[in-house]
């Protein structure tokens, strides 16, 4: 997979993509990445990508100009990449999201800044993507928590193949629920001790209890996520019962 993203502050990303799972998927071969900075396709002397907006306003806009040249130049070397901005308007990150993205062969991530772009550079956009409803200096953050969501699905980039299987938000069979609650040694901390069933070493009730500890934790943090979870039957009615619990009627 080809990685790639074009910013006006494009250092901003090596610590992140050099660091951790990433660095080290990265190392392996698993995809490239490289920034580019999008004032290079300026042609003044003062390299400017932004400018007043017309009907004022506070706040600058970024050019559309620049945007336009240095997308079509990326784009030209090699296969077609799959364009990504970043705006309020875009669909909410997901999961799922991430999953489809990991399925491209080359990702570009248009990060803006300043007051936003001008609307006509949108037009480059393969798809727009928001990670929230709150307000960031720049798409640079937003591009490097879609890049770790979905470096972490490629073949090989966790070590072991399982390990996405039962994270929260993992989609199949038995998704769509927070992850079960983890615990590690000691056993027993300041009166605290580690649910017996995970001491037993019976593999069996061991999972049964993790999925039961999911639902509940689920019902409990974001009862939102049971309407599209996969539950079977009994527990659906056992999700209806915790909802009640925690929630009361209104759930």
């Amino acid at each position: 997979m080809i990685l790639q993203a074009l910013s006006v502050f494009p250092e901003m990303f090596e610590p992140v993509m050099s660091t951790s799972i990433l660095g080290r998927a990265r190392k392996a071969g698993l995809f490239e990445f490289q920034a580019f900075d999008l004032r290079d396709w300026t042609h003044d002397r003062h390299r400017t990508v932004d400018d007043e907006p017309y009907g004022g306003g506070q706040g600058m806009l970024m050019k559309v100009e620049p945007i336009f040249e240095a997308v079509e130049a990326i784009s030209q070397d090699g296969p077609r990449p799959h364009v990504v901005f970043f705006t309020p308007c875009g669909v909410p990150f997901s999961q799922q999201t991430a999953e489809r993205l990991a399925s491209y062969d080359r990702l570009l991530f248009v990060c803006g800044r300043y007051e936003g772009m001008d609307e006509r550079a949108y037009s480059l956009a393969d798809e727009c993507i928001s990670i929230g409803d709150y307000v960031l200096t720049g798409g640079e953050l937003p591009a490097m928590v879609v890049m770790d969501a979905v470096v972490r699905l490629l073949p090989g980039a966790l070590g072991d193949e399982m390990s996405n299987k039962d994270e929260s938000f993992a989609t199949g069979d038995d998704g769509g629920l927070l992850e079960y609650s983890q615990y590690t040694r000691p056993a027993e901390f300041r009166d605290m001790r580690v649910p017996e069933v995970l001491l037993s070493g019976d593999h069996a009730k061991v999972d049964a209890w993790r999925r039961a500890d999911a639902l509940e934790r689920t019902c409990r943090w974001r009862p939102d996520l049971i309407e599209t979870a996969c539950l079977s039957e009994a527990e659906r009615a056992r999700a209806e019962e915790l909802l009640e619990r925690y929630h009361g009627s209104n759930s």
